[in-house]
């Protein structure tokens, strides 16, 4: 009779239990959402804060803006169009280019080599077997 009563409470009782479980990951899971945003709160709280500051708010309008005071002068430096600043760019060309390779023929022989081939997954995506670019 005890057996059936402790049985029975476990099949009354385990629905409610799962459902705690599940509740309680939930407010850890929100909980912890609440103090991330709270900290980034705080942090833009602080960034306002700044904006209080009169010099913060010159050096802003300085650099941002290119502000000066009256009788300042203020300079901006434009490249040359012959100079090249970035060593390892790639200069811009006025040309169109075409690609070198015919990329629908690529993925057509490439949808039919995976739909009709026996080789496995790894062998085909090894290097070894990729075809060359035809031109």
């Amino acid at each position: 009779m005890m057996l059936a009563l402790v049985v029975l409470g476990v099949i009354v009782l385990a629905p409610s239990l799962k459902l705690l479980i599940q509740q309680r990951s939930q407010i850890a899971g929100l909980e912890k959402s609440v103090e991330q945003q709270k900290a980034d709160v705080s942090s833009l709280k602080g960034q306002v804060a700044r904006w209080d500051d009169p010099a913060y708010i010159e050096a802003q309008a300085r650099n941002r803006l290119l502000f000066v005071f009256p009788g300042e002068y203020s300079y901006l430096v434009i490249p040359e169009p012959g100079d090249n600043l970035s060593t390892g760019a790639t200069p811009i060309s006025k040309h169109i280019q075409t690609t070198k390779i015919d990329w629908v023929q690529a993925l057509t022989s490439s949808v039919l080599r995976a739909g009709l081939s026996t080789e496995t997954k790894t062998e085909l995506q090894s290097p070894s077997t990729v075809p060359a670019p035809t031109k």
